[in-house]
């Protein structure tokens, strides 16, 4: 057998370029899941821990920005004692001489309220609430983006099992075929007219199809555990992919893709939400060196009453209202350099948003391409399968004529099966390159 051959089969066996792993016979049909892409979707999105961390995440933002805006209520507090005091001792001719005890009101009770509402504190509440408005947002950004992932890997694992399970197709006709085929020849080896080594060439030659379509076997078991996985179904339940439409937004040209892209795309999304987080440190770190004013008021009950002179063992009230300011002076030059790291932070930032654009542009760029080579793909590989087909026809009618080798036979029966093959993966790789296009502008 040529080298040809041999490294096509052994590429076969070991699915170097032919695609990941997936599946055996399907056992029973009323057990198998048929399933669509966008059912895998939803089932991989209900079962994902990470999609709820994300939600749980986004949950607890929302929660800190209700927090933030509660701190606009003043603060209240009640406060109540009961103390017991001793006699004052007074010494009259000195500390080591014995004093004279003054007698007091030894049981003093306190019972009251205070309030305090801020008026203005350079404005930093305000701000916090803008920063906390803007980590829900990209809280939110994160939480989409992670159910664009699964929906991609989903879209992935499936497209793979779909692969494998044509791969299964394939390779079940084509050993149909060689049988077949290898019937004929030992009729003709009975009658004399092929050698006994032909006979053999080609049993070594269909020996290693069947080993081959155990090793897809074998792939699609193991696609369809990955993907009950991450479906959250039983690791051995047989899936059933539907039919999808290879052919999809071919004609979108990449000025609308990047456009999309910088509408939708998560990772710039959050660059620039990273920015506008940098805008407000800034702005938080100038409104230290502001002033704070607030509104204060406190009211009690005690007894006795030893507020104004002369005392007595009365229960009095009291109620103060008023206003208060304060200025960080020490601010002023404190402050200086906290300011600049702050800008120098948000020119960091700045720089970085425009390197993920950057990074975006080339992305959509190169998934594009890939998504449009691999549409190119498909049509040269059916025209090669075609081609294939016909010089399988021609070398098997002029073997059959005794005018071609066994060999030219093999070689134009594995060319058959290696561009169609080749058809079927280039078909999946088209719908792979399709969705991580998706995913790369953010709408997947």
């Amino acid at each position: 057998m040529s080298r040809r051959i041999s490294t096509f089969l052994a590429g076969l066996l070991f699915a170097g370029y032919a695609f990941p792993a997936y599946g055996q016979a399907i056992p029973a049909a009323n057990d198998t899941l048929r399933i669509s892409l966008p059912e895998a979707w939803q089932k991989a999105e209900a079962h994902s821990r990470l999609i709820e961390i994300k939600r749980k995440a986004a949950q607890a933002a929302d929660e800190k920005i209700r927090d933030a805006r509660t701190e606009r209520y003043p603060e209240l507090g009640i406060m109540g004692s009961a103390e017991k005091a001793t006699n004052i001792p007074i010494y009259e001719h000195g500390l080591f001489s014995s004093p004279t005890q003054h007698e007091v009101i030894h049981t003093l009770y306190r019972v009251g309220t205070d309030f305090y509402l801020n008026l203005y504190n350079g404005n930093k509440l305000n701000l916090k609430i803008e920063e906390d408005k803007t980590l829900h947002q990209i809280s939110l950004i994160r939480k989409d983006q992670a159910v664009s992932d699964i929906h991609y890997k989903t879209a992935a694992l499936y497209l793979e099992l779909q692969q494998s399970l044509i791969f299964r197709s394939l390779i079940t006709e084509d050993i149909a075929d060689q049988e077949k085929q290898l019937k004929e020849i030992r009729s003709f080896h009975k009658n004399g007219t092929v050698l006994k080594s032909d006979v053999l060439r080609v049993e070594l030659d269909l020996s290693k199809r069947k080993m081959t379509l155990v090793t897809i076997e074998n792939d699609i078991l193991i696609a369809s555990q990955k993907l009950n996985i991450i479906m959250g179904e039983p690791d051995e339940r047989p899936l059933l992919p539907a039919e999808l439409n290879t052919h999809q937004d071919e004609h979108i040209s990449y000025e609308q893709y990047l456009a999309e892209a910088l509408q939708h795309s998560f990772d710039y999304h959050i660059s620039a939400q990273q920015t506008e987080l940098s805008k407000i440190h800034l702005r938080q770190v100038k409104a230290n060196a502001r002033p704070k004013a607030g509104a204060y008021g406190d009211f009690y009950y005690a007894n006795p009453q030893i507020f104004l002179y002369p005392y007595n063992p009365y229960w009095y009230s009291l109620g103060i209202a008023g206003v208060k300011a304060s200025f960080p002076i020490s601010a002023l030059y404190h402050n200086v350099h906290k300011v600049r790291a702050a800008k120098l932070e948000l020119e960091q930032e700045e720089e970085a948003h425009k390197d993920t654009e950057d990074k975006v542009r080339q992305q959509v760029k190169e998934a594009l391409l890939r998504y449009k080579e691999a549409l190119v793909q498909i049509g040269v590989a059916e025209v090669n399968v075609a081609q294939a087909e016909e010089n399988a026809r021609i070398t098997r009618n002029t073997y059959f004529n005794q005018t071609s080798l066994i060999t030219d036979l093999l070689d134009a029966d594995v060319q058959v099966l290696q561009t169609r093959f080749e058809l079927a993966a280039a078909r999946i790789r088209a719908q792979t390159k399709y969705y991580l296009l998706q995913n790369i502008t953010g709408v997947l």
